[in-house]
């Protein structure tokens, strides 16, 4: 059995506060069982506990910690660092820190997230200024886990080699893959492809004795078609790719949604393919994949789409969990040390470095 665990919860944050957040944690409980598992809800007591009445959940599930300050939606990182302590979000934050819980999930600011996160838990590698977001990519394989979406614009060869690291680690914590294989997004799968930080990334994945399988380059292409369980790339091209790809999908599906409705033999059409139409709805759900680890900290965060269902926040849940009862942190630190020691003394590659760059 699973040693028994603590998860705090942002029951302020988000779009729903409460509403969503106890509802999730019914969700979590019904799909994946409450055995070993507990809660400390931060927030408005009196709005905490009524969602918990309408959703049957007990003391004995879930702890409140009252505090009646919220950080904002759109409060800006700097403010809320300022002015956030003893807030919903800081509080729980804290309980990870002080080591009360092993995990936060909230579904709150992402950037006062991600700052507060920072200044109360530290970085876990000294090259990395922010942590990493990573995003669960739905394939025909599974999922892939890409990061980094978006906090870290720049990224040099070690902080791509930390992000590889720390999605391996990921992958086989949250979704189970033993050996994860792991790829470097660039303009072409060729070794001499792309710019200098790369090609240098991929040596060191390469030749660091990190005991990962580092299958090479991957493209764009890659991502959906499951290539690989892990695409490394920086803040900036992970976050276009990723809102890309969001953009590209609801495009497909107003179009398939005028296609569908256009005549009555296309409403009967669809009708016949309601329970396939509904099996791929499900697979591409923001709310199935819902949960992005802030990976590089010296504790586990996790955050929720702002407008998650309470099946999307229990996924978050799910997410939080499988990390904290895994070896992720202590597998983590044991190759971000072998990291920091092959810098420290690098290795001479044999092999003839490629000059310049090309893009196809």
């Amino acid at each position: 059995m699973s040693s028994p665990i603590l998860i705090s919860l942002d029951a302020m944050g988000g779009d729903h506060g409460p509403s969503v957040v106890a509802p999730g944690v019914r969700d979590y409980r019904k799909r994946h069982g409450g055995e070993g598992v507990r809660f400390i809800l931060h927030g408005d007591e009196t709005a905490i506990r009524a969602e918990m009445a309408k959703c049957g959940l007990t003391d004995d599930v879930c702890i409140v910690r009252h505090t009646d300050k919220v950080v904002a939606m759109d409060e800006k990182p700097a403010q809320a660092m300022r002015r956030g302590k003893g807030s919903s979000l800081w509080n729980a934050i804290e309980a990870v820190k002080s080591g009360e819980a092993g995990a936060v999930v909230s579904a709150g600011n992402t950037g006062a997230l991600m700052a507060i996160s920072k200044l109360l838990l530290r970085m876990s590698a000294p090259g990395l200024e922010r942590p990493a977001i990573v995003a669960s990519w739905p394939t025909p394989k599974g999922v892939t886990a890409v990061l980094d979406v978006g906090a870290n614009i720049e990224s040099d060869a070690a902080q791509l080699v930390e992000f590889a690291i720390m999605g391996e680690a990921f992958m086989t914590a949250v979704h189970g893959v033993a050996r994860p294989t792991i790829g470097i997004l660039n303009v072409g799968s060729e070794d001499m492809k792309g710019h200098e930080e790369v090609r240098e990334a991929a040596r060191l994945l390469r030749e660091g004795g990190f005991g990962l399988d580092y299958f090479g380059f991957v493209e764009g292409t890659d991502i959906a078609k499951g290539t690989v369980d892990v695409v490394v790339t920086d803040g900036f091209t992970g976050n276009i790719a990723l809102k890309t790809a969001e953009g590209v999908a609801k495009f497909i599906a107003g179009l398939m949604k005028e296609a569908l409705t256009s005549s009555v033999t296309s409403k009967l059409g669809a009708l016949l393919a309601m329970p396939a139409l509904r099996r791929m709805s499900q697979k591409i759900d923001p709310n199935a994949n819902n949960g992005g680890p802030l990976l590089g900290l010296n504790g586990i965060v996790v955050k929720s789409h702002g407008g998650a269902t309470s099946a999307g926040f229990g996924a978050a849940i799910r997410v939080a969990v499988e990390l904290a009862r895994s070896d992720y942190m202590e597998k983590v630190g044991a190759n971000l040390q072998r990291l920091t020691t092959l810098l420290e003394d690098p290795i001479v590659s044999s092999a003839e470095e490629p000059v310049g760059e090309s893009i196809q």
